[in-house]
This record gives structure tokens, C-alpha cells and sequence, in this order.
């Protein structure tokens, strides 16, 4: 009990978003402060992290890339627990999005660790937890090409680079991770007629 006690609530960051990024939402900032309060190790994807590079047009909620080893995963879902997170659904036909449904989730590191991604509601609060799709970047990869930027006084965050934003993009609007071709050049115009001489096919 005393344990549950200790974990923290999201509540407002009472500091003024930094120079540079006055067009995040407040509650985003609360979202990322109560984060690092509770000790989550992540790396920012998404809208807001979008929003974090320069998009001040980016809308939408905080979502994330949790690091995957055992003890992270059990403080993210303490965490979760004690903020009451509800899952979202769709809202019905005719509704804002804000007025999507909930419903009551229990997760746990095991459920965490899954493909598929979490769209959970936190009071005023939305958070996506990104699954963890074959194909998709790993949390050490995102993390070495992220870069940290603070938000606000005392409330950092580290935000993925934009082709793994755009990625994780791509796997919400699709629901597929996205395929990388390789193509080698013959270095031939492919709009040149076949040389006479040359031959399709086996003989």
C-alpha cells in the first residue's frame, strides 16, 4: 500500500512550456512530466513528438515507446494502474473524438510487450503505448537516434527521429509496418527500347 501511495499522479506542470515549443499542449506536458516522475524509460513518437520538432500543427495524444526490459514495464503499469487508465475506443458515428468511450483495462509487462498498441485515457489525459510489431524499430535503435529536448523547466524527453516518427505514423494509419525495397540500377533507361540484339527468356 505504502508503495502505491509513492507513485505518482498526472497533475499540471505549474512551469511555462520553453522557448520554442509555447504550441504544446498543456496536458501533453503533464502527460511527459509524470512520466519521467515515475521513472519510465521511453522514447517520444507520434503527434507530439511532431509537434516537439517544429509541427505546430501536429494535434493528437502522447505516445510512446516504452523501453522493454522487465522493471520498466512494471513501473509503466503501476503507473497506469494508480492514474486509473481506461482504454479508448471509437467513438460512434456523429461524435468528436473526444467523446470516445472507455473502457476498464488491467495491464501488466507481459500485456505491454505485445504488437498490438494501447490507446488508454487517463482522466483528461490520452496515451498510446506502442506496440512492438515485427519489423518495427527497436528501443535501443530509436533511442540512439532520438534526441532530448526540454519541454519545460525541469521536464525533458527523449523524441525520436523523424523517419521513426514517420514510421510509427505509417503503422497507425495502415496497421503494417512499412516495407523497405532495395532496388539495384542496371544504370539503363527503363524507358529504352530493348536493343535488338538482346535476348528474354532461356534458349
Amino acid at each position: 500500500m505504502l508503495l502505491r501511495n509513492r507513485i505518482p499522479r498526472i497533475e499540471a506542470v505549474q512551469a511555462s512550456a520553453t522557448e520554442g515549443h509555447e504550441h504544446l499542449p498543456s496536458t501533453a506536458i503533464d502527460v511527459i512530466s509524470w512520466l519521467g516522475a515515475s521513472r519510465i524509460d521511453y522514447v517520444l513518437v507520434g503527434s507530439v513528438a511532431r509537434a516537439i520538432r517544429g509541427d505546430a500543427s501536429a494535434r493528437g495524444p502522447v505516445a510512446i515507446v516504452p523501453a522493454p526490459y522487465g522493471r520498466n514495464l512494471d513501473r509503466l503499469a503501476r503507473a497506469l494502474w494508480s492514474a486509473r487508465a481506461r482504454l479508448r475506443t471509437e467513438a460512434a458515428p456523429g461524435l468528436v473524438a473526444a467523446a470516445a468511450d472507455t473502457v476498464p483495462v488491467k495491464l501488466d509487462a507481459e500485456k505491454l510487450l505485445r504488437a498490438e498498441r494501447w490507446t488508454l485515457r487517463c482522466g483528461e489525459h490520452d496515451l498510446d503505448i506502442e506496440g512492438h510489431p515485427a519489423g518495427s524499430p527497436r528501443y535501443q535503435e530509436l533511442l540512439y537516434e532520438s534526441s532530448r529536448f526540454e519541454v519545460a523547466s525541469d521536464v525533458s524527453v527523449e523524441v525520436a527521429a523523424p523517419e521513426d516518427i514517420e514510421h510509427y505514423d505509417h503503422v497507425r494509419r495502415t496497421g503494417v509496418v512499412p516495407e523497405i525495397t532495395v532496388s539495384r540500377g542496371t544504370g539503363l533507361d527503363p524507358t529504352a527500347a530493348p536493343h535488338p540484339d538482346s535476348h528474354h527468356g532461356s534458349e
